[in-house]
């Protein structure tokens, strides 16, 4: 039987601003990426997001970023291993601190945006942030693109090390997400979306925006909170995941 973990991206307020409706959506998902302060986030949002998640038994993930709170961590830095690794130790501390003192643990650590997508491509990176992970906590599991330099680089390490796929996003022919900047990066239509998703789950494979097929391993899938429509499209895939035979559950259950 197929099984597969949904995360998405949450505690992206900030101050007096609000993204997302990370209450509601919550209900939806299995796993969740908590943002630490410096791509989104503050440390009210980080105490009151890791609460509700712990209340809905929700897995809760470390979402270390860059720093870059006006580019919201999408905009590429010129930052050394070194960097990352000191960036990724310290927002890992952050979060766990908040987790520690409500009673939680930290289920895994997924990059945020530009880091997530930088690292994918680069070893050194990849292996900067991999390291930053396994020595904080070698039991945490590591979230990275799937077929990535992010996965590999956990793998090598021995971390529990799982590939991410998108529901929303559009694929190129070497199995790497459309960057944001092309006009076909993101798909908007909630069928489409789904069944990308349950081909990649059942089939392991994607067709990328080149027409051809591309292998690729969904262990996770991730969606995105902070779209007009986003709670609607929670709803939907969970439903529609599950009618087609696929089970949604936390990946710390089946990895």
């Amino acid at each position: 039987m197929a099984v597969v973990d949904i995360n998405c991206d949450m505690g992206e307020s900030f101050g007096t601003y609000t993204l997302g409706r990370d209450a509601e959506i919550l209900d939806f998902v299995t796993s969740a990426n908590i943002a630490c302060g410096f791509h989104a986030g503050d440390p009210a949002t980080m105490r009151k997001t890791v609460k509700l998640a712990l209340e809905k038994n929700v897995g809760i993930g470390v979402h270390p970023g860059l720093p870059d709170l006006v580019g919201f961590g999408r905009r590429e830095m010129q930052i050394s291993p070194q960097e990352a690794y000191d960036i990724v130790v310290y927002q890992i501390g952050a979060l766990s601190a908040f987790v520690k003192s409500e009673g939680g643990n930290i289920q895994h650590v997924k990059p945020h945006g530009a880091l997530f997508n930088m690292a994918a491509k680069s070893a050194p990176l990849a292996e900067a942030i991999a390291e930053a992970v396994y020595k904080v906590d070698p039991e945490l599991i590591f979230f990275g693109l799937a077929g990535s330099e992010l996965v590999k680089a956990g793998k090598k390490l021995g971390l529990r090390s799982v590939n991410e796929v998108f529901s929303d996003r559009t694929y190129q022919q070497d199995g790497s997400l459309t960057s944001r900047r092309e006009p076909d990066a993101l798909i908007k239509e909630h069928e489409i979306a789904v069944s990308q998703v349950i081909r990649m789950v059942k089939e392991g494979k994607v067709t990328s925006l080149q027409g051809t097929d591309v292998p690729i391993q969904a262990d996770t899938v991730c969606i995105h909170g902070d779209g007009e429509g986003a709670l609607d499209f929670a709803k939907y895939i969970t439903t529609a995941l599950q009618e087609s035979g696929i089970t949604v559950a936390k990946i710390s259950s089946f990895i």
